[in-house]
């Protein structure tokens, strides 16, 4: 059973409450999102540290439930 889109971001946003996060479904099924999500808990991180936090707050569910996530992340700007 693929995963909402509101299910992936209520995830996201447990693990990084501050985090501004667009979540869009690229094939209309269900399992192939693009995420945006804007953090200061990435701040002074590399890009796949800043992926690695947001894959944890997904607890396993990457590759298995969710199959694709394409992600983009980055800090606030001043």
């Amino acid at each position: 059973m693929p995963m909402d889109a509101r299910e992936i971001e209520a995830m996201i946003r447990e693990a990084l409450p501050d985090a501004t996060i667009e979540i869009k479904d690229l094939a209309g099924d269900g399992d192939h999102y693009a995420a945006t999500v804007i953090s200061s808990a990435f701040k002074g991180k590399t890009r796949v540290a800043q992926h690695q936090l947001v894959y944890n707050a997904l607890q396993g569910r990457m590759g298995g439930v969710l199959h694709a996530l394409a992600l983009t992340t980055g800090v606030p700007q001043d």
